[in-house]
């Protein structure tokens, strides 16, 4: 149907960005890309530069945020920008040269306001913005590419120069959390230079990654859109994991191939204007320089593997079991956590749906700015006892600064007012407004279940952790905290009232980043009480050659979290229809 992609043939500037919907295969396409491009002679660094970044897992080597040789790979350099230390080298710079020169006050100040989650963000687009404006790279490599966060960070990501150069200009007491003014201004034309490189179709583009699946495309649609009203319109789309043949025999393989040309069949009109190619679906993980190197040379596959050779079906409960819990608990707030890309929506609409069938009144809402609880629901909701909401940004946004603005006003001269609304234009405000909206919904649970289908996993971190930052940020602008916010960390920590539910599928990267965020709330004293395992193959019993292939890699990922990782476990079995709307939703939580 599309033309196979082959990195030689298609990809010619030197700075190759690719971008995409959580969990579609960005990580391992780059990677694959990255180690062609190498062994066709070409200089290459790989960098990633997402907070929840998989890098090391692909490639199966340690990184760290300067590139360093991958072993048995002659011309490729990789590194991993790690958000947070990017974040405190970055602090101690602003910080750093004015240390037992201004008062201690001052310097305080100046690290409360770096304190904040969009610093981290800052920082790492810092980062970012050095490697495509060093002339170094340009001379030491023949091509960069960028493994990039998840499409709703992304999208920020470069949207971010952007808002820093109109709040830079028009600054003139230098309230930011970018810190005191002075100096900004070489940042400043390297961000503008960098948004320059992002928009030269002779040196940048933009490869959209894509599964052939509705909500994929839908997501990719809208991505491409938005990168084009920014400036990046040398884009082209890869449809990764095509079934290219079936077993018409084995239900499930018949369902997996009609599925994917279904949704091809509504290709969104947006992506008609790009260059298509495609990437088969492969029986073997993608993780391995060896393996990595099979995905352009089909040709090479791996021998199929013989379903008669599966291991013995592992049998765990379904989503009902897991609903049952919550309803017999009486748990107050729930939330989807995992790597973007593994189902959370479907989860978290699921067990609101199977919480509301048990009698229970809830509500849904989410805090992804990618938010497709609208698409999950066809835009209605069917029952009186279930409510839907979204956190928009922007209109937290505007909000909020009506609300600091009008509280300060009574007790603020001018030039006080001034420099408050000079303060609130820069992004990070952003993150506050959101953080305020997000402890409201949880406070809802006095009356109601809340279930929060939250962002993807290094967004989710930056917001919880952003408590302490909030709690200062608002004090400091209108002198009062809301019950809502002071709350918060208390009920998420209690086990008797909040649940985090973490979703997954039994592949090595989503597991591993799994791992790594259970540890993360686990520093936080937050302890996830389930597991859902979701569109496992193995559950099914396939008989398709490939599709068992893949089934029978998932059973090692699939004893490591029932045997390891989980209090308790939860199994769903890849279907043949996405469910769409309440009446299908139910079909999750049916014994």
């Amino acid at each position: 149907m599309y033309q196979s992609f082959n990195p030689k043939t298609f990809l010619q500037t030197r700075f190759l960005f690719f971008t995409g919907k959580g969990g579609v295969g960005k990580t391992s396409t780059a990677c694959a890309t990255a180690i062609h491009l190498a062994d066709e002679g070409k200089k290459v660094l790989l960098v990633s530069t997402d907070p929840a970044s998989n890098l090391q897992d692909v490639l199966e080597v340690e990184l760290t945020n300067s590139p360093k040789p991958v072993p048995n790979i002659e011309n490729l350099h990789a590194s991993n920008i790690d958000p947070e230390e990017a974040a405190e080298m970055y602090r101690e710079k602003v910080v750093g040269p004015y240390r037992n020169k201004l008062p201690k006050a001052a310097i305080k100040s100046m690290e409360e306001q770096l304190s904040g989650a969009c610093t981290v963000e800052m920082a790492a687009f810092d980062e970012f913005s050095s490697i495509i404006s060093n002339p170094a790279v340009s001379s030491r490599y023949d091509h960069v590419v960028f493994d990039t966060a998840p499409t709703g960070h992304t999208l920020r990501l470069l949207q971010l120069p952007t808002a820093w150069n109109e709040f830079l200009g028009e600054s003139t007491h230098g309230a930011s959390c970018l810190g005191p003014l002075s100096g900004l201004q070489e940042k400043k034309e390297r961000y503008e230079q960098t948004v320059e490189s992002l928009s030269d179709k002779d040196k940048t583009t933009l490869i959209l990654i894509t599964r052939p699946e509705t909500a994929s495309l839908y997501e990719a649609n809208r991505s491409a859109l938005e990168l084009k009203e920014i400036g990046i319109r040398n884009q082209m789309l890869i449809v990764n994991g095509l079934l290219q043949t079936y077993l018409s025999d084995d239900k499930v393989s018949t369902a997996f191939y009609q599925r994917q040309q279904e949704a091809l069949k509504g290709f969104p009109d947006g992506l008609k204007q790009l260059v298509v190619y495609s990437l088969p679906f492969v029986s073997y993980s993608l993780t391995g320089i060896d393996n990595l190197r099979y995905l352009f040379k089909q040709y090479t596959l791996p021998a199929r593997i013989d379903p008669q050779s599966q291991h013995e079906s592992i049998q765990l409960p379904g989503l009902n079991s897991l609903v049952n819990h919550f309803s017999d608990n009486q748990t107050r707030v729930i939330f989807t956590m995992g790597k973007g890309g593994v189902g959370k929506t479907t989860i978290a609409s699921s067990i609101a749906v199977g919480l509301v069938e048990k009698g229970h009144k809830v509500h849904l809402t989410t805090t992804d700015p990618a938010a497709h609880l609208a698409y999950t629901f066809s835009n209605k909701v069917d029952h009186e006892k279930l409510s839907i909401s979204s956190i928009n940004p922007k209109d937290e946004l505007i909000a909020y600064k009506e609300e600091v603005l009008s509280q300060a006003s009574e007790s603020l001269n001018d030039e006080g007012l001034a420099y408050l609304r000079e303060d609130l234009d820069s992004p990070c405000t952003e993150e506050i407004a959101v953080f305020r909206a997000f402890a409201e919904q949880v406070a809802k649970c006095d009356d109601e279940i809340v279930v929060i289908d939250t962002a993807p996993t290094g967004h989710t971190l930056l917001l919880l952790d952003s408590a302490e930052e909030y709690h200062k940020e608002l004090s400091r602008s209108t002198g009062e905290v809301p019950d809502s916010v002071r709350e918060l960390l208390p009920r998420l920590r209690n086990p008797k009232e909040t649940s985090v539910v973490i979703v997954t599928l039994a592949e090595t990267t989503p597991v591993l980043e799994a791992e790594r965020l259970q540890k993360d709330l686990l520093r936080a004293n937050i302890k996830p009480g389930w597991w859902i395992i979701n569109q496992s193959l193995h559950a099914t019993g396939t008989l398709d050659p490939v599709l068992a292939g893949r089934a029978k890699t998932e059973s090692e990922w699939i004893e490591r979290v029932r045997d390891e990782l989980a209090e308790s476990t939860a199994i769903i079995p890849w279907i043949s229809e996405e469910k769409i709307g309440y009446t299908k939703l139910k079909e999750y939580i049916v014994n």
